[in-house]
């Protein structure tokens, strides 16, 4: 069923993986056991699926483009009529879990997800009300790289994430075990441990990302200066960075998620 032609859709960003290697690293950071629901973004001609369908329970995939869901239909009829897969045709940032059929609240994402909305995706599910258990994507390996913070320095991304959960890198896969190739290697992550532990209210995490973003207003300057720029009081600031041994020439990617948290809930 995999021969049946399809020449894959660059507006969908469409790179089909075909390393056996990736697709049992990306099942096994998924830590996926039969009693589990996994959510599968953009399943393709269902490599991924069929490893899924293995170990969950229940495997939802969600398909935007209408010509690879009748691919899916043909090559998984026995898992369809079972009821151990249910396909979606929907634009996954429009997709609520709640409304398929046999949701039971818990759930895990395990994908290969288009370059173009790897931002998007992460926000929807991790600030949603209904977060998964756990997240694991293959994205652009730049973009991994910045959400682990490999080279120390933090971003409005990787704090994005971590603010929810505990991303861990898993494994780089080069580009040319896609079809087509895209022109960047990508990589494997995990968000493990999701949960909203950090916010104790909806004020306190709305107060955590405007506080971030006015931090990152602009790169070139000093944290202080960029949050004062936005209205924030200098001399609050100072004392809390003094509190929490914070230079003042220090810059937004500077400091951790755990100091971004405490000036969140003091400032």
């Amino acid at each position: 069923m995999d021969n049946k032609p399809y020449k894959a859709k660059k507006s969908l960003g469409q790179n089909f993986l075909k390393s056996e290697k990736a697709l049992n690293l990306m099942v096994s950071a998924g830590n996926i056991e039969n009693k589990d629901t996994v959510i599968e973004i953009g399943p393709g001609k269902g490599v991924l699926t069929e490893k899924l369908l293995e170990k969950a329970r229940k495997v939802i995939a969600i398909e935007k483009d209408r010509d690879l869901i009748e691919i899916l239909e043909e090559k998984f009829e026995e898992d369809i009529k079972n009821g151990k897969l249910e396909i979606i045709n929907d634009d996954c940032l429009e997709f609520d879990p709640s409304k398929t059929k046999s949701f039971t609240g818990k759930y895990k994402i395990v994908a290969n997800i288009p370059y173009y909305i790897t931002g998007a995706i992460i926000r929807k599910f991790l600030e949603s009300k209904n977060q998964p258990e756990i997240m694991v994507l293959l994205i652009q390996k730049e973009v991994a790289e910045r959400i682990v913070t490999r080279d120390a320095k933090e971003s409005l991304l990787s704090l994005s994430v971590k603010a929810y959960g505990v991303p861990k890198y898993i494994d780089k896969v080069s580009k040319r075990y896609f079809n087509p190739s895209p022109k960047v290697d990508s990589a494997i992550i995990a968000i493990n441990n999701i949960s909203r532990d950090n916010f104790k209210s909806n004020a306190l995490e709305s107060k955590f990302f405007k506080l971030i973003h006015a931090g990152f207003g602009h790169k070139r300057k000093v944290l202080i200066k960029n949050l004062t720029d936005k209205g924030y009081n200098r001399e609050k600031i100072v004392e809390q960075f003094k509190e929490l041994s914070i230079n003042e020439k220090a810059r937004s990617e500077d400091i951790s998620i755990e100091k971004w948290l405490i000036l969140s809930r003091n400032l």
